[in-house]
């Protein structure tokens, strides 16, 4: 279908330039023209710079090695999550941009293509300049997020924002990771472990940065020390990585504490954590039961309390009688 104009002057130049669209719309096709020039141009450029400077992989490597040796890096560089009763674990989305920004000749990114009816359609891709590798992951996010046993629509521009990120972080970490070669990654990964080792200490601040990072996640001291099997006074620097994976997975959306820790039920809001354990003893048939107090079982309304009236008491040789 095209656009009647009501002039002949300007009808040849409007055709050019105008089509109808199936929407009702008018899409200018000059200014897509020129876009879609914009981009083949930096395409071309790209190309040809990454021609006349090529990858020196030795150096780049050498580079990589050099990122993964400080600590701030080699702490976020790995996740863990549990899939099928494994432990599943990788490098971070984190590690992946680190790895791509210093493998050179190297682009990747993530596109927000279109946001409507409570949707978004996003585009992740990695591109090895110099090899002509791409990657690209096009997929659907809609706004929504989990809350409990219930699905809660976002209508917030920045949680829309949020959410789309997140789910843009875990498919470009899979496109990066599937240009750039495995024995690379491999070897940084290798490379962060063995900074961790050598770099940490165990010490009372250690131990408070690990509750402090956790009990955002409402995992307590019993909970790890249940996880690792001792107390953290006694934890092992093969073990302070595990829970940094473990971490990592959380802060990435990879896993929840439940796949990991016995979260305790926090007690209901008025009640003591002593009441709490009474009810909990009451439950198991065990003696400490409450009898009074708000874990008491509710029964019917009784008649008014009144005060306990004092009888004279009859004694026979100090023993009290009726």
């Amino acid at each position: 279908m095209t656009t009647t104009l009501s002039t002949d002057d300007d009808q040849d130049h409007a055709i050019a330039t105008r089509v109808a669209t199936p929407f009702g719309r008018q899409a200018n096709t000059a200014a897509v023209a020129v876009e879609g020039q914009r981009a083949i141009a930096e395409v071309q450029a790209a190309l040809f710079i990454a021609s006349k400077n090529p990858r020196n992989e030795i150096a780049a490597l050498d580079r990589i090695l050099n990122m993964c040796a400080r600590e701030s890096l080699a702490a976020v560089a790995r996740y863990s999550y549990a899939r099928g009763g494994k432990t599943i674990t990788g490098p971070s989305i984190r590690l992946a941009e680190a790895i791509a920004q210093r493998w050179g000749n190297f682009s990747f990114g993530t596109r927000e293509l279109e946001q409507r009816h409570g949707e978004s359609t996003v585009e992740t891709f990695a591109w090895d300049i110099e090899t002509n590798t791409r990657a690209v992951k096009e997929f659907t996010v809609p706004h929504v997020r989990k809350s409990g046993d219930r699905l809660v629509r976002l209508t917030d521009p920045r949680d829309i924002y949020e959410l789309v990120a997140n789910n843009g972080a875990r498919r470009l970490r899979a496109c990066i990771l599937a240009v750039i070669p495995r024995d690379i990654t491999d070897a940084a990964v290798d490379q962060c472990a063995a900074t961790l080792k050598a770099k940490i200490k165990i010490d009372d601040a250690l131990i408070e940065s690990l509750l402090t990072k956790f009990d955002a996640y409402g995992v307590k001291r019993k909970a790890l020390e249940a996880n690792i099997q001792r107390r953290l006074e006694s934890i092992t620097p093969a073990l302070v990585i595990r829970l940094g994976d473990i971490y990592n997975s959380l802060e990435d959306g990879m896993s929840s504490p439940a796949d990991w820790f016995e979260i305790e039920p926090a007690a209901p809001t008025g009640e003591s954590k002593a009441d709490a354990v009474r009810a909990t003893l009451a439950a198991k048939g065990k003696p400490g039961a409450p009898t009074s107090g708000a874990s008491k079982p509710k029964t019917a309304p009784s008649e008014p309390a009144t005060a306990p009236q004092t009888q004279p008491e009859n004694k026979i040789d100090g023993e009290a009688v009726p």
